[in-house]
């Protein structure tokens, strides 16, 4: 077992403790496991009434997951085992969502990516003056998964769909505004609010957490969500481009020049996948359709090329393939969308 996932059950609280402070506790396979071992130990353990996920020490709670192993696996596996990275981490995700006690994450520090992943399906998740949190995947040729579709496209409005697009990071104040957290907690009152929770009525963890809870500051995002809702109304990826294009405000230029530097392949797969999220009857058919896309956007250039451009070389000079929005067709997209056969399909645990 991994020593980057530590556990421990305190009073009546299961505690699962991020243990790889220096990747900011982004996930790897052997983490995903341990966590999910857990938890399903737990599920019908009697002495187990609910569960924390927290970070051991370090600045962030989740940085996302293990992307130099899935851009390894594009490059020297046919993604292979990268697929089996993300089957994994969606049955974790998909566990979390359906857990039968309730959850309670941590979100103290940097939550990106795989962090969404293990904090949003949470019944609580709490953010503090430290809380950090973005889907950035389109940066890297990749697309905001791990349930990112059924969280964004469930937002008011098309916050939902700023967030896939530009990647923006939003602080612990725009968590509660936008409902992404549930409360607002400032760090220094975390250890409080977790011995509480192990010790006290598991039905008072949501009074538990008011109590040591704080009026945020005043939320950035929430002040340019009208400029936010007309510019990201369509789901054409070139029709917000082109609105943006038409404002010369400051706000708007700025949000044109981050959206040409992202992966238009991704941006296009992140619009259809919010809008196909919407569709789903439940969660699990989410993540299948998710797990349809990864499958293929794991081998596709954009992907190997914008993890070298942002993460190895650092140059952040990606050579998009597709390197246009008009180059991504409604015929490429259905290729990435198109069911896997049946024995290749995601299912849950």
């Amino acid at each position: 077992m991994t020593q980057d996932i530590l556990t421990r059950v305190e009073g009546h609280a299961g505690i699962i403790s991020l243990n790889r402070p220096s990747a900011l506790h982004a996930l790897t396979l052997d983490m995903v496991h341990a966590m999910t071992d857990a938890l399903v130990k737990w599920r019908s353990s009697r002495a187990v009434k609910c569960v924390i996920i927290e970070h051991a020490e370090g600045r962030g709670f989740c940085a996302g997951g293990d992307i130099a192993f899935l851009r390894n696996s594009a490059l020297t596996d046919g993604g292979k085992s990268g697929r089996t990275f993300f089957h994994d981490e969606y049955q974790l995700n998909h566990l979390l969502f359906t857990y039968p006690k309730p959850v309670v994450a941590f979100m103290d520090g940097i939550t990106m990516g795989g962090g969404v992943g293990i904090s949003q399906p949470a019944k609580f998740r709490v953010a503090t003056e430290n809380t950090r949190f973005a889907m950035p995947e389109t940066g890297i040729g990749l697309f905001p998964d791990v349930g990112g579709g059924w969280y964004l496209s469930r937002l008011e409005g098309r916050v939902g769909q700023f967030l896939a697009l530009t990647g923006a990071r939003i602080a612990g104040s725009g968590c509660l505004s936008l409902g992404l957290a549930t409360h607002y907690v400032p760090s220094e009152a975390l250890a409080d609010a977790k011995a509480r929770i192990g010790t006290e009525d598991v039905d008072r963890i949501d009074g538990i957490l008011g109590t040591v809870s704080v009026t945020p500051p005043p939320s950035k995002i929430v002040e340019t969500l009208f400029q936010i809702n007309r510019h990201f109304a369509s789901d054409r990826f070139e029709d917000i481009l082109a609105s943006l294009d038409a404002d010369d405000g400051d706000w708007a230029m700025r949000e044109s020049a981050a959206l040409r530097s992202k992966s238009p392949q991704t941006c296009k797969v992140a619009l259809r996948q919010l809008a196909e999220s919407l569709k789903c009857g439940d969660f699990a058919e989410n993540m299948a359709m998710e797990y349809r896309i990864a499958s293929r956007v794991i081998v596709r250039p954009d992907f190997a090329e914008g993890v070298r451009a942002v993460i190895v070389d650092k140059d952040n000079a990606p050579q998009w393939n597709p390197a246009a929005p008009g180059d991504v067709t409604d015929e490429y997209l259905d290729a990435i969308f198109a069911p896997l056969p049946a024995t290749e399909e995601w299912k849950p645990l």
